[in-house]
């Protein structure tokens, strides 16, 4: 009986999710329902509510398109895979990619929960992201979206400021991804061109790029960074390594005693497998060969998003939240030729946070939170980021071209947190 008052009562009350749509129940229904509950009789089928009634095999109707995506992604981690494909269906009927941000949400993530339906497509996928053409989509986002752009910046005044005091001119910065931050290198040479210790002398920079393999674009990058150092005239070394993390080592990377060196961990992390994918947990294991390089500071930039140990169904809540916000804040700044490229590689990425599991899922992000337990756990110490970098990243926010009052910066438990309406969608931080 009182679960029976608690279902009626649910249809009654029931506006989750946003969805103004309100079961109608009349005072007939009422009476006849509370009369049955007396008599002990069960509800009827007229009364019952197909949305709420978790042994119906019917999909419910399209009121809230959200709610109908974790409807369909309830449906799935459920193993009722044909409820959720006929919520997605109706879905794909009242959806268009070419309309607001929230209706090319939607659509990306009908998508992503279809593949997770569909387990054979998970291989192709993942060779998806190694593609070239995803590689150029996400160096577009990191190029034109104020959070990301500016995200790597604070790492840079981290990095300057870190080793400002270091008796010789010589900064070393490990990279273990440069193809997808070579930009960030770019702004640093820059800013480095107008720094000069007391005697005057500039500051040579030595970059080691850690890489599975060296390919053409790490040639490439190397090459644009040599230009513009002799251009600006900075003292400036490229080096390109083809090492294992369990191969980082000082001798390995030619780290030299009298070099202030920085590491830098930029969109990179989130993709070395943890201790939720593999007994070996990379992701620890190259914290930990890092702290004993002894650098000066580690810098850290990821996207503000819980996708790696939540439970599914979680997870495809945080996609919709995460994503919805950055297609908005694009949307807002970006043309739509642009935006259209760049959306090509974030739709790539939900499909592979929301559908895939195991080694298939690189997507693997964390939030700030649990990054500062990784690193404490490794042997790390914050070095903190002061709001005066973040009131001046905002500067740069509000002058530039892309300049939009919703962009948000602010410094969070030592971290600069870049993000669009209040919402964090990247975080910097430091470490030593």
């Amino acid at each position: 009986m009182m679960n029976q008052l608690q279902e009626l009562e649910k249809r009654l009350l029931d506006d989750e999710d946003e969805d103004d749509t309100v079961s109608i129940v009349t005072n007939n229904e009422w009476s006849e329902t509370i009369q049955n509950l007396i008599t002990g009789n069960q509800l009827s089928p007229a009364s019952s509510c197909t949305s709420s009634c978790s042994s119906s095999m019917e999909s419910p109707p399209v009121s809230s398109p959200k709610k109908s995506i974790v409807d369909a992604s309830t449906a799935i981690s459920e193993g009722k895979n044909d409820v959720a494909l006929q919520i997605l269906t109706r879905l794909g009927h009242v959806v268009n990619v070419s309309n607001s941000s929230e209706q090319r949400l939607i659509t990306y993530m009908v998508s992503a929960l279809r593949s997770r339906v569909n387990s054979t497509e998970h291989p192709l996928q993942v060779l998806e992201l190694q593609s070239k053409e995803h590689v150029t989509s996400v160096l577009n986002l990191y190029e034109v979206s104020p959070c990301f752009k500016l995200g790597f910046m604070a790492a840079n005044l981290a990095i300057i400021e870190a080793v400002a005091n270091h008796p010789s001119n010589k900064l070393h910065v490990i990279d273990f991804d440069i193809v997808q931050g070579g930009q960030q290198y770019l702004h640093l040479l820059h800013a480095l061109a107008t720094k000069k210790t007391d005697n005057y002398k500039p500051i040579s920079l030595k970059i080691t790029a850690i890489t599975d393999c060296i390919d053409e674009r790490v040639k490439a990058i190397g090459n644009d960074l040599i230009t513009l150092a002799n251009k600006i005239g900075v003292c400036f070394i490229f080096n390109g390594i083809s090492c294992k993390i369990t191969d980082v080592t000082k001798e390995k990377l030619g780290v030299e005693n009298d070099e202030a060196l920085a590491v830098n961990f930029a969109y990179k992390l989130y993709r070395v497998p943890d201790e939720s994918v593999t007994t070996e947990n990379l992701r620890d294991e190259l914290l930990r060969r890092v702290k004993r390089l002894s650098p000066k500071v580690v810098t850290l930039v990821e996207q503000e998003l819980n996708g790696n140990t939540a439970a599914f169904v979680a997870r495809v809540k945080e996609a919709c939240g995460y994503y919805g916000a950055l297609l908005e804040s694009l949307g807002a700044t970006v043309d739509e030729m642009g935006r259209l490229k760049i959306e090509e590689g974030l739709s790539r990425k939900i499909v592979n946070s929301v559908a895939c599991e195991g080694r298939d899922r690189v997507e693997r992000c964390e939030v700030f939170g649990k990054w500062r337990a990784r690193m404490s756990m490794a042997g790390f110490g914050p070095r903190p980021m002061s709001q005066l970098i973040a009131d001046s990243l905002l500067k740069k926010v509000n002058s530039g071209p892309r300049g939009h009052p919703g962009f948000t910066v602010n410094e969070q438990n030592g971290g600069i947190c870049f993000g669009w309406l209040g919402k964090n969608l990247t975080v910097t931080s430091a470490w030593c």
